[in-house]
């Protein structure tokens, strides 16, 4: 499990304290929820929240930006608690080069005015008041922010408010993921498929932006790994493939053995050049190991994509990293292209011979034989499945003009009806513009012909992460 550390700081103004008997005690409780509604471990990483606590003066601010900068926290979470002076926080955002989410979060949705007024004390009413008035530094912060040319948000609600704090997890989500990708090896083995220019990738670009590593693999050491396996490995591997596999009677054993084969030679990669992802497309001539080797990878892939090593075919390194933030959002994020339009129901099919994600599958996966690949050399075996009926998120990493790398996506639904029954993954999705409108937007944003399909609506959570990236989201519907 992955630690990522996000810092927490409260902010206040210490004249008030000697001012409103209980005032502070009662803005750090508040500032304790918070800790521990942050503090909650989620998905496959553990969440250290370092508090800073409220912080209530520019000196102590310093103080606080050393402290986040020892613990190397990858962002701050900024809890305005009442009225606080900007330059309390201007030397934590200054010093730290960390994204600031600001957490305007009154206690309540509104004040008891009734019972407020009933006070009668204007000092007791006072000190009521300042617990209230989280969002009076808001535009001082944001103001200053601005003029410092230093990125931030804002999340505004109350200290309940679960659309507030389903802001706030997207925002945790987002800040992982992206230490996760950060610090991901990704693999490129093989070569591109001669002539998909949409496929070429400036890898450069990819790592100035997300700081993946590019590791550039050869078939050699594919072929060197697979002469080793044993057959031991193999029965293994062939338990797997039943345990995770629907695997049709028609497959031969020769097929399933070379996929085995070839699957454990793969997770053995893997694990010797420590990679997260991977991207691969190879041919070889007719009839040599390494074409032997190529033919038979779909099982594999699939595996190593339905266990959080993403792998995506023809090379595409920009779908990979797509991949893998899905995969790093817990949506899956499954290997596709444009397959037809249906126009009669106004749905577009979305598939690809493997590999699949087969965690978001609607039903059995099936491994199945298949007498040509079309495109591509040889035979063997593939995936056949659809992916889980209900909400979905697309995604492409972009690189578009004038050396910019973007996000795209699109939210729809993934809906039952009729498929190509051909041994490849294949789904029908619904969007809220239609197929036709559909598919000339997400065209003209210039994406590659593959993109990344994840369970859930979750634009929200990608958006964030462009933010954190400085790059674009453009969110098609």
């Amino acid at each position: 499990m992955m630690k990522i550390r996000i810092g927490l700081m409260g902010i206040g103004l210490d004249t008030y304290w000697a001012q409103f008997e209980g005032l502070q005690k009662r803005l750090e409780g508040y500032l304790d929820l918070i800790a521990g509604k942050l503090g909650n471990t989620r998905g496959g990483f553990d969440l250290e929240v370092v508090n800073a606590g409220l912080v209530d003066n520019p000196v102590k601010a310093r103080h606080t930006a050393d402290t986040f900068r020892e613990n190397r926290v990858e962002a701050v979470f900024l809890y305005i608690s009442t009225y606080a002076l900007s330059h309390t926080v201007l030397p934590v955002a200054q010093g730290l080069g960390v994204p600031v989410i600001i957490l305007n979060l009154q206690p309540v949705p509104a004040i008891d005015y009734e019972k407020f007024n009933a006070l009668g004390d204007r000092g007791k009413m006072t000190g009521e008041w300042l617990a209230h008035c989280q969002a009076c530094s808001t535009p001082e912060i944001a103001n200053v922010f601005n003029n410092a040319g230093l990125e931030y948000d804002i999340v505004t609600g109350w200290l309940e408010d679960e659309e507030a704090w389903k802001e706030i997890y997207d925002w945790c989500d987002a800040v992982q993921v992206r230490a996760m990708i950060r610090d991901t090896r990704i693999g490129i083995l093989g070569h591109y498929y001669c002539g998909m220019l949409d496929i070429y990738t400036d890898v450069t670009r990819l790592a100035a932006v997300f700081g993946s590593h590019f590791e550039l693999l050869e078939m050699d050491l594919l072929k060197e790994i697979w002469d080793k396996i044993s057959g031991e490995d193999m029965a293994k591997k062939r338990r797997q493939f039943a345990g995770e596999f629907t695997v049709a009677a028609e497959c031969e054993e020769y097929e399933l053995n070379r996929a085995a084969k070839t699957s454990c030679a793969l997770d053995a990669m893997i694990d010797e050049k420590d990679l997260g992802a991977l991207a691969y497309y190879y041919e070889g001539c007719n009839g040599n190991d390494h074409e032997n080797i190529v033919t038979s990878v779909i099982a594999g892939n699939t595996l190593l994509t339905a266990h959080h090593v993403p792998v995506a075919g023809e090379c595409d390194v920009k779908n990979v990293v797509a991949m893998k933030i899905m995969d790093s959002l817990e949506a899956g994020g499954s290997f596709s292209e444009l397959y037809a339009i249906d126009f009669n129901d106004d749905v577009v099919l979305w598939g690809h011979d493997g590999p699949a994600h087969t965690a978001i599958a609607q039903g059995a996966v099936g491994l199945v034989p298949l007498p040509v690949y079309h495109g591509k050399p040889g035979k063997g075996l593939s995936i056949q499945m659809s992916v889980k009926h209900g909400p979905v998120t697309l995604l492409a990493v972009v690189q578009g003009r004038s050396g910019s790398t973007f996000l795209l996506c699109a939210e729809g639904e993934s809906v039952a009806g009729p498929v190509l029954e051909i041994g490849n993954t294949n789904s029908r999705y619904k969007f809220s513009i239609s197929a036709k409108e559909f598919v000339n937007r997400w065209s003209k944003a210039g994406p590659a012909h593959h993109c990344a399909i994840g369970l859930g609506h979750i634009a929200g959570k990608i958006e964030k992460l462009a933010k954190l990236w400085g790059i674009e989201c453009l969110k098609i519907c």
